[in-house]
């Protein structure tokens, strides 16, 4: 069975540097002239994209927490900080839809002219900014929670400045100024669709659910393959990162087989099968007279 876990969060520094530099100065681009031209639609995104500026070096500084070696008080070091940027980024988009949403209605009732040749020119830029930045975080999307919410994003905003272009050519000929707050309501629809994922799979990993895929029943079907295992219970897999998955299980062995080899062994089988980096197991040789008490029903 393959997974996507890898030992450690990669090093997509220079990516998230490059990323947070163009996106911040395209965020001041639209700003300017959004206000200038009058358009919901380009204010709209550079909300969006201030959010994602937030969010990558939210991510960022994750990333280089989830680096730091264990301590004496912080046992697993901070490799949780990871999922909580995952979930903070995703919870603030989410909030600023609303926000998005709610002045696009109010425009919707009162649509008013815009300059259509300025939001067409700097929505292009922004598909160029947003589309090549999210390459940088392409390879790292399958396999890091953090990334894969940088490269969603950037991917969106992509999708959605490209949106505002056609809506800049379709107002220039046909006059019809309501596609502005219109496209606006479109663009908070995109960001909850891509963001909705990102929160529930964060939500999963902070409240400890098995890691997307991994099998517990495969999991445990191989424990039960052990020499001479008769028994396996108190069985937990959980994400310790976006990036790491660990492991506890009691395992009942009837003869006293069990060696360093035998851990060893066992170990890089979960990590190879199954992606599972951290593994600790009990050994137990089902004596009745000493019942586990951890064993579930």
């Amino acid at each position: 069975m393959g997974h996507e876990h890898s030992h450690a969060p990669a090093n997509y520094g220079k990516a998230f540097a490059i990323g947070i530099t163009l996106n911040l100065a395209f965020v001041i681009l639209e700003v300017i002239y959004g206000r200038l031209s009058n358009s919901l639609a380009l204010v709209a995104d550079a909300g969006h994209n201030l959010a994602d500026v937030l969010g990558l070096a939210l991510a960022w500084g994750a990333m280089l927490l989830a680096r730091r070696s264990p301590t004496a008080e912080r046992t697993f070091g901070f490799r949780r900080s990871s999922i909580l940027a995952a979930l903070i980024n995703s919870a603030v988009l989410l909030i600023g839809v609303g926000a998005i949403a709610w002045e696009a209605v109010m425009r919707l009732k009162n649509p008013s002219a815009v300059e259509e040749t300025t939001v067409i020119w700097v929505a292009a830029v922004g598909i160029a900014i947003n589309g090549g930045t999210a390459l940088l975080f392409m390879s790292g999307s399958k396999g890091d929670l953090n990334i894969r919410g940088a490269f969603v994003h950037l991917a969106s905003d992509a999708a959605i400045a490209l949106g505002v272009v056609l809506t800049g050519v379709a107002i220039l000929y046909s006059g019809w100024l309501w596609l502005d707050p219109i496209v606006s309501l479109i663009i908070a629809v995109l960001i909850t669709w891509g963001t909705w994922s990102l929160l529930r799979d964060s939500v999963n990993l902070v409240l400890d659910k098995v890691p997307e895929g991994i099998d517990m029943d495969s999991v445990k079907a191989y424990l039960a393959t052990l020499p001479t295992c008769s028994d396996v219970h108190d069985l937990h897999v959980w994400g310790m990162s976006t990036t790491e998955a660990a492991l506890t299980a009691h395992v009942v062995l009837n003869r006293s087989v069990c060696d360093d080899a035998l851990l060893a062994r066992t170990a890089k089988d979960l990590h190879d099968k199954f992606g599972i980096e951290h593994t600790t197991l009990q050994v137990e040789l089902g004596d009745p007279n000493y019942p586990c008490h951890c064993r579930l029903a």
